[in-house]
Order: C-alpha cells, then sequence, then structure tokens
C-alpha cells in the first residue's frame, strides 16, 4: 500500500519537492499551501496549480492553529506530514496527526542558519557552502533530527536568487535519495545540535539600507543578498532612492582609475560609471542602479542620477 502525505508547502522548494513525493509514489491526499500576498513580488512556482494538475485537494487556512485545519489533517489520514518551505510553524496537535511521523524540508545545512529566509542570511555573512537538511519537526523551529543532508557553494559573485536556485536543487535531491528509507523505516536521525548552530529572524526592506561606511565586502554582501527579485539594498540621496539591482567588487585597475581614496564614502559617478565608495577605500562597480518611486523600481543612467541627485538635494 502507498504511504499516505499530508503536504504544507509553498514556493519553489514546495513545487519540486511535491513533484518528488508524487514520483515516487506518495499518496498525497491534501495540499496546504498560502494565498498569494498582492503585495510580494511572486517570482516563484505555484503549488496550488501542481496539486491541481495532480487531482489533490487545496486549501490555504489563514490560521495554522485553527481547528478547520487540524480537522482537515485528521480527515486525510496521513501516515507522514511533510512541510516544504511553508510560511508558518505547525502546532504540535497537527503534527501528532501523522503517526509515521512530520518532516520538514530547511534550506541550510543545520544547525547553522535556523529560522526564516536562511539563503539570505548565508550570503549575507558571506558564506562559501550552505544546502538543504531535512529534519524532523518539533517545539521549536528547525530543531528536530536530521535525516539528510546536501550541500551547495556560494561563490564570490553568486546572488541570493542563485544560491536559492542551488538550494531548490538540493532539497530536491535530498528527498529524492532519502524518501526509499524513510517510507521503509530505515532512515537515519542524527542529533541537531542547536548550541553549535545559529538561529535568524526574518528580514525586513528596511534592512537593506547600504552603509557606505562599512568595508566593501560587507557592503558587497549584503547588496547580493538582498538583490531582485528581493527588494534590493538601496541608499537614499536626498528625497530620492537609489536601488543597487547588480554590482560587483571593483578591481584593482578600476580601484587606480577611480583614485577613490580621494572621495568620500557613498554613490558616485565616474566615465559614465557608477562606483560606491566604502569606509575601507575600497569600490563597489554598480552595472545597474534603480530609482524607488511608489514601490515600483526604474533603471536610471548615470547621466540621469546627476540629474535627479541634483535636483534631490536642493529640492
Amino acid at each position: 500500500m502507498k504511504p499516505r502525505a499530508v503536504v504544507f508547502a509553498y514556493h519553489n522548494v514546495g513545487v519540486r519537492c511535491l513533484q518528488v513525493l508524487l514520483a515516487r509514489g506518495v499518496d498525497v491526499a491534501l495540499v496546504v499551501t498560502h494565498e498569494d500576498n498582492p503585495n510580494e513580488n511572486i517570482w516563484f512556482g505555484s503549488v496550488a496549480s501542481v496539486a491541481a494538475e495532480h487531482g489533490i485537494e487545496v486549501i490555504r487556512p489563514a490560521d495554522p492553529a485553527g481547528a478547520e485545519l487540524s480537522e482537515a489533517v485528521r480527515r486525510a489520514r496521513p501516515d507522514f506530514i511533510f512541510s516544504f518551505y511553508y510560511r508558518h510553524m505547525l502546532p504540535v496537535e497537527v503534527l501528532g496527526l501523522a503517526p509515521r511521523g512530520a518532516y520538514n524540508m530547511h534550506g541550510s545545512l543545520l544547525p547553522k542558519y535556523r529560522g526564516r529566509v536562511p539563503t539570505n542570511w548565508a550570503v549575507l555573512h558571506g558564506e562559501t557552502e550552505t544546502g538543504a537538511t531535512l529534519h524532523e519537526m518539533a517545539v521549536k523551529p528547525d530543531a528536530g533530527a536530521i535525516v539528510a543532508q546536501t550541500s551547495v557553494p556560494i561563490l564570490p559573485d553568486d546572488t541570493a536568487q542563485q544560491v536559492f536556485d542551488k538550494v531548490t536543487v538540493a532539497c530536491e535531491q535530498t528527498l529524492w535519495r532519502v524518501l526509499p528509507a524513510l517510507i521503509a523505516g530505515e532512515a537515519p536521525h542524527l542529533p541537531n545540535d542547536l548550541a553549535s548552530g545559529s538561529y535568524f529572524g526574518g528580514r525586513k526592506p528596511e534592512d537593506g539600507r547600504i552603509d557606505w561606511s562599512q568595508p566593501a565586502e560587507r557592503v558587497y554582501n549584503l547588496i547580493r543578498a538582498v538583490a531582485p527579485p528581493y527588494p534590493g539594498a538601496f541608499t537614499d540621496i536626498g528625497t530620492a532612492r537609489f536601488v543597487v539591482a547588480r554590482a560587483r567588487l571593483a578591481t584593482p585597475g578600476t580601484m587606480a582609475r577611480l583614485s577613490t581614496a580621494n572621495l568620500p564614502p557613498g554613490l558616485h559617478v565616474s566615465d559614465n560609471a557608477f562606483f560606491g565608495v566604502c569606509g575601507d577605500a575600497r569600490a563597489i562597480a554598480i552595472s545597474e542602479l534603480r530609482i524607488e518611486r511608489d514601490g515600483q523600481q526604474t533603471a536610471v543612467t548615470p547621466a540621469q542620477f546627476v540629474q535627479l541627485t541634483h535636483s534631490s538635494r536642493h529640492s
């Protein structure tokens, strides 16, 4: 008999891991997902659409602790519960409705980067590696026993989206590899040593504000960590807000040409190109700068930037 599962899922990881369960022959009786937020940039795939294509019932409860959700899960009679980038913690009583266990896929190498947006935090902190971890769900977030992990590299110029794409594949590979053993009751359950790890909360758009007095490497990591499709790292000049959409650390040759030691930290234009001077006198070469107005971002040229900042400073 096929194992039966209830799946809580959202985002690209939710899409891919749901497809892995179906490809492995799991009977997915119910999918629980989120309503898309109209104020959010929806650049990722739809779990609800995948479920609909396979004729699976989908619900989108506003309250994960409500009686409606627990009753729906109880009716589904799951052997397993899986959570793939579902954005709410599941109540203990819901987890207890799956006699063969409840498992979550997390986008880091636990116990490092427990909590929210782990990929963005890993890039922000200049990590060279991250990955995916399937683990048992517990009362604390990302605290249960580790079942399987897959690592991926973070290259020096990778943005958070590029790393997230790798993590999505790592999630798919992790689940595909360990699922047969999990179904057979033979998967390892290794200690998740929280004391040796780290926990981080969510990030807000305001957290993308650039402090140009910081060293260039730290500023560049922030730019990479929140680059579009995330809200972006920004700086305000007068009444204008500019978002650094694409950039990289300047090469020594570029540094010599710009003579950054004579310039204050902040955004500048030279040779019809953007660059930012940081607190250690190193520079960041900016290949795409945007101005943000009413929540919308539009690319600007160096000439437009000079005109906009002149008028903004004197308005």
